[in-house]
């Protein structure tokens, strides 16, 4: 695939706290803007080039819907004669945007396009758009329950036999590895601090939704999330969410419930945007990329244990890129919940330590459409500072789903 990657920024990843969060006062549009205005800004390239802007955004509804790309474009004060649109494969629709973007740009079809995304879940948390996972579709239920994604993750440790001190310790080297790079200033080539667009204060630099004080201790007196919420009944005849989850999966026994708020992907605001070119635009105007876009996937998984994908969608990606497993520097697998990453180290015999070196979701926030182009600035910025070549991003989405992309540092 020739589709190349001139640069990536983001926004720090902010706590998502209702009209307390620092910024959970700007509306989203704006927080894309900036986000899109340091582009320009870090490349030199001319916006009016672009063939278009494609932005992931799960909650499309009141400040998030009417289209965020194209207003937030417009609101960045780029030509009207761009077009923008936005997209939802829930947790995997920033990878998407890059996935179009390279498409289009490795077709030849396009030359220029910005790949991006934005979440701001101080307004809209979990399931804001009142659609679930299948939009209350009473025939769809009959052949798939789709339970909710935490008792999906509660489901695949107890299918894996992952152990609860297993998953508090991939929650706390989160938590400790996303403490380190922030202490190295591992993060600070991607960021930008977001400013109140009337005042210029800056209103968030850094990540604030680690926990560096996290031990092990506290993270083993944390209750389980999903206890109340597998007892819920929800089926058609009265079902509780684990009943329903254990008739697709009997084999399981009973769903243990061993995710807590320390081994679950924290709620977050933030955007992120990724520029790519074409071979021609660069030699056109004598730019240099970062990294090329070697492959990118996307495959549907088990709509109800859910969350199993990015195994399969990294190696549909690997394949077409023509790698193994072993030759990834780098893994970026988003932490939805440590189970999710666990279970795909187990499929694919990942080596930890290439494995979310800088800490993930557990410890910095989900930002849900926007976390899948954060991880290319991240994996970009990483390889670089090792001197190494390959990363590969993926992320599981709700509905049974994953998308991959594998990147190669030039």
């Amino acid at each position: 695939m020739e589709a190349y990657i001139l640069d990536a920024v983001r926004t720090p990843r902010a706590r998502a706290r209702p009209g307390k969060g620092a910024l959970s006062g700007l509306h989203p549009q704006e927080l894309l803007a900036q986000t899109l205005k340091q582009l320009p800004l870090r490349t030199g390239v001319d916006v009016a080039d672009l063939d278009d802007v494609v932005v992931g955004v799960v909650s499309q509804i009141e400040a998030q819907g009417a289209n965020l790309a194209r207003n937030a474009l417009l609101a960045a004060g780029w030509p009207i004669g761009i077009p923008g649109f936005s997209l939802n494969r829930f947790c995997g629709s920033g990878l998407q945007a890059l996935s179009l973007a390279a498409m289009g740009v490795a077709s030849g079809v396009q030359h220029l396009v910005v790949a991006g995304g934005v979440e701001q879940m101080s307004r809209y948390g979990l399931n804001a758009d009142g659609g679930g996972t299948d939009g209350g579709n009473v025939d769809l239920r009959r052949r798939f329950f789709q339970v909710p994604q935490g008792i999906s993750a509660d489901l695949i440790a107890t299918l894996e036999g992952f152990t609860r001190q297993e998953l508090d310790a991939f929650g706390l080297r989160s938590q400790q590895l996303a403490a380190r790079a922030q202490a190295e200033g591992r993060f600070q080539r991607s960021l930008f601090p977001v400013t109140h667009p009337q005042t210029g204060e800056v209103l968030l630099a850094v990540d604030d939704h680690p926990r560096p004080d996290t031990t092990a201790e506290k993270l083993a007196a944390l209750t389980p999330s999903f206890i109340q919420l597998g007892a819920r009944p929800e089926g058609p005849a009265g079902e509780t969410l684990d009943e329903l989850a254990l008739r697709a999966y009997p084999r399981a026994g009973a769903v243990r419930h061993l995710h807590t708020a320390g081994t679950s992907s924290g709620i977050a605001d933030g955007a992120g945007a990724v520029l790519v070119a074409s071979k021609d635009y660069l030699r056109a105007h004598g730019l240099k990329p970062r990294a090329r876009v070697r492959a990118v996937s996307a495959v549907g998984s088990d709509p109800v244990l859910m969350l199993t994908g990015p195994a399969v969608a990294a190696r549909k990606a690997l394949d077409a890129a023509g790698l193994k497993p072993r030759d990834i520097d780098l893994w970026e697998i988003n932490e939805a919940f440590a189970a999710v990453v666990l279970q795909t180290m187990r499929a694919l015999e990942l080596d930890l330590e290439r494995v979310n070196v800088n800490g993930g979701a557990i410890a910095l926030g989900h930002p849900l459409g926007a976390t899948g182009s954060i991880l290319v600035g991240t994996a970009l910025d990483e390889l670089e500072r090792r001197g190494q070549s390959l990363a590969l991003v993926t992320l599981c989405t709700s509905g049974g789903q994953a998308v991959a992309a594998v990147l190669e540092r030039v």
